[in-house]
């Protein structure tokens, strides 16, 4: 990042060097402590851009994000530049970052079989008078990611766009993924449209390196496996 003069609000410098541009294109990653601390306080003052005066900010703890966390809400309004509502969200984000530490992680339910995948999707499909389709996307270990609704149809079919598909698999920085709808007639034999939707979803899969791990269409109280009948 270029060094700006203190004086010049960041709407004026280069795109590439605003932090909110910056983190949509680059990540949260590449941004600096203080360049973090701009986006949360939002503007600077007639003195200092936002950047600067989270850089000051910073200083009052000796560039320490542990010791800018002991501050109190009187700390930070003392700060030249720094009212009530800028104090609040730099400690309100502190806070929450202290409480993550804390914080159980959540054990992350595995896919072992096509049942898995059949129990955990009737939350969401059974009873609906159309069809729905869904991916779950996966870890490396079958771990779930997390599930999302691709497509919405009619009493009798839905499409599911593949580009949709894995443009959601890639940023979920999914390693596999389970297809899987219902059939609201309670059949769950494959239609053909079915059978060649999952084969373009597969090839896509082999391509990008993420593979489809199975197509699960669910009725009311059965279901049927393209892993288990050998069609994937």
């Amino acid at each position: 990042m270029k060094n700006y003069p203190t004086n010049i609000p960041i709407k004026q410098w280069a795109e590439d060097d605003q932090p909110r541009e910056k983190l949509i294109a680059l990540g949260k990653s590449a941004l600096s402590d203080s360049e973090l601390i701009a986006i949360l306080i939002r503007s600077g003052s007639r003195q200092q851009s936002a950047v600067d005066l989270a850089k000051t900010i910073l200083s009052k703890a000796q560039n320490n994000l542990i010791e800018l966390s002991r501050l109190s809400l009187a700390d930070f309004v003392k700060i030249k530049g720094v009212g009530e509502a800028k104090a609040l969200s730099v400690v309100a984000a502190l806070e929450l970052g202290k409480r993550r530490r804390g914080a159980e992680v959540l054990e992350r339910r595995k896919i072992t079989c096509s049942r898995d995948v059949f129990e955990f999707m009737q939350v969401d499909l059974a009873e609906l008078l159309h069809e729905e389709f869904w991916v779950i996307f996966l870890t490396r270990a079958n771990h779930i990611i997390r599930k999302i609704a691709v497509s919405e149809g009619g009493l009798s079919g839905t499409v599911a766009d593949p580009k949709r598909i894995f443009k959601a698999a890639l940023d979920q920085n999914a390693s596999s993924l389970i297809l899987c709808h219902n059939h609201p007639s309670g059949q769950v034999k494959p239609s053909e449209a079915d059978i060649k939707l999952t084969k373009k979803i597969q090839e896509a899969g082999l391509f990008l390196d993420i593979p489809v791990l199975d197509h699960v269409i669910a009725g009311d109280e059965c279901f049927f496996s393209f892993a288990d009948e050998g069609l994937i």
